[in-house]
């Protein structure tokens, strides 16, 4: 994938996202502060425009870095900051390229896990969005000679599995953590959120491949 078709791909598949900022403030209301609607939908209004005005030439790198300032600015909450943090993490793997491949989308997804992990300071069982980017990261390593659509296929199972995994468990971070023995049974909502995400990426590809069909 190049850049123009990337940045045409994250515009699309956060046209798609915003559909989940109803289902996405309700679930924070369960565990947190009831926001996450609104830095979903927000942050990805933001990100389109930004990503709309960005120059032709524009690198991978580049369209990386204007989704995390864009994403950042358009909210003050906590959780867009780790966000932005994380795509800051992945647009330094990709630095030179022009063309991004299955293997580069894992090294970006590990970098975003790792500096989600650092500033966060969560690992795997807290039950945080981390856990779905672990998981989307190992899925993609086993993914690397894939093609994007089945390299896509595996990251929602991938995430889908880590809400399904972590759901049981006590939420160990955040806001969330607050409720104890409360939050078991609650999906958590950043790790929801980034499975609409993968879920609206593979919208978006089928979408453009019946289009070019």
């Amino acid at each position: 994938m190049n850049a123009p078709e990337l940045n045409a791909q994250i515009r699309r598949s956060l046209g798609v996202l915003v559909d989940s900022a109803d289902e996405l403030r309700d679930l924070d209301q369960q565990l947190g502060d009831g926001d996450l609607g609104i830095t979903v939908s927000a942050g990805s209004r933001a990100v389109i425009q930004a990503l709309e005005e960005l120059p032709g030439d524009a690198t991978p790198t580049d369209i990386a870095r204007a989704t995390a300032k864009a994403f950042a600015n358009a909210n003050p909450s906590t959780m867009a900051a780790l966000v932005a943090g994380a795509l800051l993490a992945g647009s330094r793997v990709w630095a030179g390229k022009t063309d991004i491949t299955v293997a580069d989308s894992q090294a970006f997804v590990e970098a975003a896990a790792g500096s989600i992990a650092q500033r966060g300071k969560t690992q795997r069982g807290d039950k945080t969005i981390y856990d779905g980017l672990a998981d989307v990261a190992d899925a993609l390593k086993a993914a690397a000679e894939a093609d994007g659509t089945q390299a896509t296929e595996a990251a929602v199972i991938a995430a889908a599995g880590a809400v399904e995994r972590t759901t049981p468990l006590q939420s160990r971070r955040g806001r969330a953590s607050w409720l104890q023995e409360r939050s078991i049974g609650i999906a958590d909502p950043g790790a929801t959120a980034l499975l609409r995400f993968v879920e609206a990426w593979r919208v978006s590809r089928s979408e453009e491949s019946a289009l070019l069909s």
